[in-house]
């Protein structure tokens, strides 16, 4: 006699949850601006890093864009302050979206990604390494979150993943750490920075974006 299968079943009806939970805060939560962002969490005093960092985790596990967190972590915290602490929000939200997806299934989650499903799926078929997840993180039009639940459902390695995470995280948060921190206090040095970890994104997402065109044409 075949057991009922109660395991897909719940997936589904996580799945459903999940979506409508995901649509609604896509289509409805509007973070505040930067300044009111900053405002808001200074008000915590001491405790003002940890509303941060929960915060930028909590937004990092959704399709809510993570862009003014960081740029209001530059302006609350200064940059390298900022910068550390929005890859801690970042590397934390990832986690919780990974370890989601691996509870949800590969078939739930492959319907959950939409769009962004076969672009997911061929990368990590291709290699589940730190190179590919890396190269996923600074694709242009491909958010992060994607990337965290696809991770955790097809299969790839924690340590490839949070190393990846890391690696391609790190330029993009940097460069939006730095418009926060060239907001809040213009500096040489803060302009500088700015202008560096600008050039790094656009190399970096250049070179990714040749080496991609160049594989999926059969040139690479």
């Amino acid at each position: 006699m075949d057991t009922p299968p109660w395991g897909e079943w719940l997936r589904t009806a996580v799945l459903t949850a999940t979506v409508v939970a995901m649509a609604w805060l896509l289509l409805t939560v509007d973070l505040p601006a930067w300044p009111q962002l900053r405002e808001q969490i200074g008000s915590y005093g001491w405790a003002s890093w940890l509303v941060f960092v929960g915060l930028y985790a909590l937004v990092a596990v959704t399709p809510i864009p993570v862009t003014v967190m960081a740029v209001a972590g530059g302006a609350l915290f200064g940059w390298l302050p900022g910068l550390v602490l929005s890859m801690i929000g970042v590397v934390t939200g990832s986690c919780l979206g990974y370890g989601l997806a691996r509870l949800l299934g590969r078939r739930t989650v492959a319907r959950l990604l939409g769009r962004y499903a076969e672009t997911i799926t061929t990368r990590l078929r291709a290699d589940d390494g730190v190179l590919a997840m890396s190269m996923l993180r600074l694709m242009p039009g491909v958010p992060y979150w994607p990337v965290n639940y696809g991770a955790g459902a097809f299969g790839a390695r924690l340590r490839p993943f949070l190393t990846s995470t890391l690696a391609g995280s790190l330029p993009g948060q940097a460069s939006l750490v730095a418009i926060g921190a060239v907001l809040d206090a213009p500096s040489a040095l803060t302009v500088t920075i700015l202008v560096l970890s600008w050039l790094t994104v656009l190399a970096l997402t250049a070179l990714t974006w040749r080496r991609w065109r160049a594989e999926r044409t059969g040139h690479g």
